[in-house]
C-alpha cells in the first residue's frame, strides 16, 4: 500500500515541482497540469490543495524563501566559533551569490518570481515584505556590531545596509550572467566589509 502523505508534505512536493519547472522552463510553463506531471500526481490533486494557479505559485514562492532561509542558517551555523558579525554578514552574502549550480537554479527561480511580482500586486507585496525583513536583519546586525565596537560609532546602520544590500543584490545578476567571476564578486564584498568593519588589530 502506498504511503499516505500528510497535506503539508503534499503541498511542499507540489511546490518543489513548481520550482523545478520554473528553473528549467520559466514560470509561465508552470501550469497546473505540468506541475502535476512533474510532481507525479494528478491535476485534481493539485487543485485539491490549491484553489488556483496563483495560490499554488504564491505557496511555491513562500516555500522557496523558507528553504533559502534554512540554507543560510546552516551556512552561519557552520562558521567556526567565535562568530563575528562580519563573518555572519559575509556568510549571508555568500549564500546570496550564484556560486554553484544549486544557488544558480535558486536565483533563476527567484528572478522569475520577481518578474511576476512587477505585475501581480499580491506577489509584489510579498517581495516587499521579504526585502524589508532582510533589510531589518542587516540593520540589526550592524547595530549589534556597533554596540560591540566592531564598526565606527558614527556609521549609520540604515545607510550602510542599503549600500551593502545593493552591492550584493547587483552582483547576483552579474555573476549569474557571467559578467564577473565569483572570485571578483567575493573580493568586492570583502573590500566593502573591510571598509565598514574595523580590522581585528585596530
Amino acid at each position: 500500500m502506498a504511503k499516505r502523505l500528510d497535506p503539508e508534505t503534499r503541498r511542499r512536493t507540489i511546490a518543489e515541482a513548481v520550482l523545478a519547472i520554473a528553473a528549467r522552463d520559466g514560470l509561465d510553463a508552470a501550469s497546473v497540469r505540468d506541475v502535476a506531471a512533474e510532481a507525479g500526481v494528478s491535476a485534481g490533486m493539485v487543485q485539491h490543495y490549491f484553489r488556483s494557479r496563483d495560490e499554488m505559485l504564491q505557496f511555491a514562492c513562500d516555500y522557496m524563501v523558507e528553504r533559502t532561509g534554512g540554507l543560510t542558517r546552516e551556512r552561519i551555523a557552520a562558521l567556526p566559533e567565535p562568530r563575528s558579525i562580519r563573518d555572519i554578514l559575509r556568510a549571508i552574502f555568500v549564500q546570496m551569490l550564484p556560486l554553484d549550480e544549486e544557488r544558480r537554479v535558486g536565483i533563476r527561480v527567484w528572478m522569475a518570481f520577481l518578474a511576476r511580482a512587477v505585475v501581480r500586486e499580491d506577489l509584489g507585496a510579498f517581495f516587499r515584505q521579504t526585502h524589508e525583513n532582510t533589510h531589518r536583519t542587516f540593520v540589526n546586525l550592524l547595530r549589534q556590531a556597533q554596540e560591540q565596537g566592531a564598526i565606527p560609532p558614527d556609521l549609520n546602520p540604515e545607510h550602510e545596509t542599503i549600500a551593502l544590500f545593493s552591492l550584493v543584490d547587483g552582483l547576483v545578476s552579474h555573476v549569474l550572467l557571467g559578467h564577473y567571476p565569483g572570485e571578483e564578486a567575493l573580493q568586492a564584498i570583502d573590500e566593502q566589509l573591510d571598509r565598514v568593519f574595523y580590522s581585528p588589530t585596530t
